[in-house]
């Protein structure tokens, strides 16, 4: 019959319609990081710039595609693959992938939601920069769990505060240390203050997430270098002392908790002269606790290339990259990425991705 589709164009176009894909932004800590692994509190903003897209299509197997690029596993030599290594790690999407599987699949288990038969293949595409402390290990995973969640038909079933513990859980199969934050900013997108009390973690089993409106943010930029390979290498102390009860550690700490709870009612009042005034303080509790050697030079020198022009500044999240705010408007901006250019630094305006919470996530929040 003229026009009819062959068997193979129609099962390849009913397998591209039945594909479901799902991108997660990076993440940039405004306020309160490093507190959110110290019972304390954050503020953290999604970043348009940056993205991790996953794509599940039904397979009759449960396939994990290799990325081309991240996972890569062919060489040209062996001095290829050593060089490598050293410039990359040996990391990539593969193991997020899998280790998200795994724990999904655990928690659904473990809370008596069903999960249909079928099998999928999971695939990935990340142009988060390696290295940056934007979040891009947790994109690909909080992509991937909408992903599942959508696959299975089970988005209602799991509450949109529980999700953040999942992609972390999946991190925490693969030894990445790591706190809250980033998660929760990932699975609510926008702009969102967090309270990590003690309390509230036991009690809860999460944090307490309150959503914001991004319209109270005031121009931001981002600061990163093109190879971070200079990040601090030496190994923190910090944690230990925090829990041997170290009063210096403890006092700073609930300091930089302080800051978050500040900045709150500074953007709730739009008051951005303080806001600049805690981003600065923000990162000068941090380098106090933790010492330059641990924190890398080219970290702190991104820090100072913004405070050299006059404008607050501190890292998005443990280094790599730096949030900064220009109090005396564009003309402080244009200094600011002329002293960048001169470092070396790329300098991006922030854009912020809204809530992209729906209907179904929403519903969730209102289940006691």
């Amino acid at each position: 019959m003229a026009g009819a589709k062959s068997p193979a164009v129609s099962d390849a176009a009913a397998a591209a319609a039945a594909a479901i894909e799902h991108k997660v932004h990076a993440r940039v800590g405004l306020l309160g990081n490093p507190s959110d692994v110290y019972y304390g509190r954050a503020i953290s903003l999604s970043l348009a710039n940056f993205w991790a897209s996953v794509r599940l299509r039904p397979s009759d197997e449960l396939v994990i595609t290799p990325h081309p690029v991240h996972d890569l596993v062919h060489f040209n030599s062996l001095d290829h693959l050593v060089n490598r290594l050293q410039s990359e790690g040996y990391y990539g999407g593969v193991r997020l992938l899998m280790a998200l599987c795994k724990v999904f699949r655990n928690y659904c288990k473990d809370n008596n939601i069903d999960l249909h038969g079928g099998n999928f293949t999971l695939s990935y595409e990340t142009n988060i920069p390696r290295q940056t402390g934007l979040s891009g290990s947790s994109a690909i995973v909080c992509a991937a769990l909408n992903c599942l969640l959508d696959f299975y038909n089970v988005r209602h079933l799991v509450k949109v505060e529980v999700r953040p513990n999942l992609v972390l859980n999946a991190e925490k199969e693969l030894g990445i240390v790591a706190g809250l934050q980033d998660r929760v900013a990932q699975v609510y997108g926008g702009l969102v203050y967090m309270d990590f009390s003690k309390e509230n973690m036991e009690k809860l089993g999460h944090g307490v997430y309150i959503p914001m409106d991004i319209s109270l943010l005031p121009p931001l930029y981002l600061i990163y270098a093109e190879n971070p390979s200079d990040s601090g290498k030496v190994h923190s102390t910090v944690r230990q002392r925090w829990l041997n009860g170290d009063k210096f550690i403890i006092t700073s700490m609930n300091e930089v908790a302080n800051v978050a709870l500040e900045g709150r009612e500074a953007l709730l009042e739009k008051d951005y002269a303080k806001l600049s005034k805690l981003m600065n303080r923000n990162f000068d509790l941090r380098r106090s606790m933790f010492g330059d050697e641990c924190l890398g030079a080219l970290n702190i020198e991104m820090v100072e290339v913004a405070r050299r022009v006059g404008a607050s500044s501190k890292f998005t999240g443990s280094g790599g990259a730096v949030v900064a705010y220009c109090p005396d408007g564009p003309s402080q901006a244009k200094l600011l990425e002329d002293e960048c250019r001169k470092a070396g630094f790329i300098l991006k305006p922030i854009q912020v991705v809204p809530s992209r919470l729906n209907d179904v996530d929403l519903n969730t929040l209102k289940i006691t």
